[in-house]
């Protein structure tokens, strides 16, 4: 059973485990569960996902429960009318608490970017923590520093916060496409679990039928609180 965060006559969200995907597609044909069918199942009814969430994302995610509300969901998303918050473990301290990220991004992160559409792409960023653990994957240094992010795209670009961070020279441990693939499993053994350390938090919109502010919070994992169990954690 998916937890369901909210429901109502037109919209429902739930928290969604990582490593599961949204819906089917070729790009992972090997998979057999997936969110949309999980939902409709769980419910016994027709959803539509509002927007998406990678594989390995954990956290919230939002579906329309009738045609007319997925259209009007679909034009707040398409014009950035929805606030979305995520939570990311990254590599690094970064030198500032907080700051955006202004780097456009090809539309397709699966191909080269040369000969690619370049999109218009911002990310704000704040610094929520710091914590160095006693492992390193280069020899010049007997640990290494990770840093808990909080991170807010302002555009919808597929996988964008993965890529911003990446640009930023932080990137989310356990991305084995825009990450380091030594330093993901080091920290996966140190931690004793393997998985894209990214949740969606929160999103911020505007009901669609009833024009209700809405602010749905998706819980972390108790993984994340083990997480923040490991290691002397500095606050910022």
């Amino acid at each position: 059973m998916l937890p369901i965060i909210h429901i109502d006559e037109h919209l429902v969200a739930i928290n969604k485990p990582a490593g599961m995907l949204v819906h089917r597609t070729g790009l992972d044909a090997q998979e057999s569960v997936f969110a949309l069918q999980l939902l409709r199942d769980q419910l016994g009814r027709q959803v539509w996902p509002a927007h998406r969430l990678d594989k390995g994302t954990s956290g919230l995610l939002l579906f329309a429960l009738d045609a007319p509300t997925a259209s009007s969901l679909g034009q707040i998303f398409e014009q950035g009318l929805a606030r979305k918050t995520y939570r990311a473990l990254v590599r690094g301290w970064p030198a500032q608490t907080q700051g955006q990220i202004d780097h456009p991004l090809a539309r397709d992160p699966e191909l080269p970017s040369k000969g690619q559409q370049m999109l218009e792409s911002r990310t704000d960023w704040q610094r929520l923590a710091r914590v160095t653990w006693p492992f390193s994957t280069d020899p010049r240094f007997t640990d290494t520093r990770f840093a808990l992010l909080e991170a807010c795209p302002l555009s919808g670009r597929r996988h964008q916060i993965r890529r911003h961070l990446k640009h930023l020279t932080h990137p989310i441990i356990g991305d084995s496409t825009h990450g380091k693939g030594p330093l993901n499993r080091a920290a996966a053994q140190f931690l004793g679990l393997q998985r894209l350390w990214l949740h969606g938090m929160s999103l911020a919109f505007t009901h669609p039928v009833t024009q209700q502010a809405m602010q749905l919070q998706a819980p972390l994992g108790p993984e994340w609180q083990t997480l923040q169990q490991m290691g002397d954690w500095q606050h910022d």
